[in-house]
């Protein structure tokens, strides 16, 4: 199973708090210190210690500059860096994805070209270090999956090498566009630069806890000390549990329609497909005034959502539709093949746990087998499964007589 991990940004993120909590979660300490010297770079050294926010024991690591790097570094300085580096080739092209990701928003922040960009508060050192370091230690880990929660970036006001600035900064409100944020607790910087840009490149999605098989839970330690606040970053370590499928976030979509023709949503349909719906259905109902009416539902991936939405409005009479993120889970699936009548036909298969799966014939396979014959489609389906399960039979049968 692969190895899944999930930020829990209710105090935020940083790049400080994300070396923290690998290190609490089992980032061995002298590997994240052996890897970064492969950068090459002199001037620093790395220290952890055990220390307390609010009713919370977490890991600090931090980052401590001896000389050299205190003015700000350019994004083709960076790049200058990581080539030379003898890192893993992922963990440079992650990192570099990283700095053009924060590039990208200080550039529309600022006003200026990303290439142009002097990364006063994430340049020197100290955060060059934490990036690079939540890559590599993301890579030692062998974390294959990453998600997160929406982000706490708190509330009230920042000091800059651009003065006060509203929380969030504007580099880190460029950043999160598409990612959901809120504000809760002390009044204070919570989500820094560096730490919105690590979670836009690494995380796949961001959403409640998923489901998983928990082996670690580690707790990184920001600089701050609020009263009454637990300042921490938290991660959860574990393995996907593929009997109870996976959880994932997905945008559903709906509209009443009383004024459409039936012969429109077989087009309707093809076209929701086209534009990257991953279902649809419609389900009839009684509407306002004893109208009779169906109500169309239409599940997309949310980077699918506008071009679900231009159908919707191009090809229906609808005048207003319902959006909201909902959770499903999906079991993982793959694909067999079978013959029939000389025509290959997919058969989908879905695990339920490790030797347990649920297997269905393609039925567009099927009606193309079909239509090419002659023969009625339930038949091709009927067989197909037939193929499937003796295809599944034969080896234990051939192993046994031997």
């Amino acid at each position: 199973m692969a190895r899944y991990l999930h930020f829990d940004c209710f105090s935020g993120i940083s790049g400080d708090m994300t070396l923290g909590a690998l290190v609490d979660a089992g980032l061995p300490f002298k590997d994240l210190v052996r890897g970064l010297a492969s950068l090459k770079i002199d001037g620093y050294r790395l220290a952890r210690k055990r220390v307390e926010r609010g009713a919370i024991t977490a890991t600090k690591v931090d980052v401590l500059i001896e000389k050299g790097f205190r003015a700000p570094l350019t994004l083709a300085k960076i790049s200058r860096i990581l080539a030379k580096s003898g890192l893993p080739p992922a963990v440079r092209e992650r990192s570099q994805a990283v700095f053009d990701v924060l590039a990208d928003a200080e550039g529309k922040a600022h006003g200026v070209e990303p290439s142009h960009v002097h990364f006063h508060e994430v340049g020197v050192i100290d955060s060059f270090v934490d990036v690079v370091g939540g890559i590599l230690g993301l890579h030692l880990l062998d974390i294959h999956r990453v998600t997160a929660s929406a982000i706490n970036v708190g509330s009230g006001m920042l000091q800059s090498a651009h003065g006060a600035l509203p929380v969030p900064g504007p580099a880190v409100a460029a950043l999160a566009v598409g990612v959901p944020i809120y504000a809760k607790g002390p009044e204070r910087e919570l989500t820094t630069p560096t730490g919105m840009a690590l979670l836009k490149t690494v995380a796949t999605e961001f959403g409640r806890l998923p489901f998983l098989q928990m082996r670690q839970v580690g707790y990184g330690a920001g600089t701050a000390d609020p009263p009454q606040w637990a300042n921490v970053l938290r991660v959860f370590i574990g393995e996907e549990a593929s009997g109870n499928g996976v959880e994932e976030t997905i945008v559903e979509l709906e509209t009443n329609l009383d004024d459409v023709n039936p012969q429109v949503y077989d087009t309707v349909f093809d076209r929701l497909f086209a534009a990257g719906a991953v279902d649809a259905t419609l389900a009839p109902v009684i509407m306002k005034k004893g109208r009779l009416g169906n109500v169309l539902s239409v599940l997309a991936p949310r980077e699918q959502t506008e071009a679900v939405l231009a159908v919707l409005f191009a090809e229906t009479t609808a005048l207003g539709v319902r959006t909201r993120e909902v959770q499903r889970r999906v079991l993982p699936r793959r694909f067999a093949s079978v013959q029939v009548n000389g025509q290959d036909v997919r058969i989908k298969l879905a695990d339920i746990r490790p030797g347990q799966s649920k297997a269905a014939p393609e039925y567009d396979d099927c009606k193309r087998v079909a239509e090419m014959s002659g023969r009625p489609v339930k038949d091709i389906l009927d067989e197909a499964m037939m193929m499937y399960r003796q295809k599944q039979g034969a080896g234990p049968r051939r192993k046994g007589r031997m």
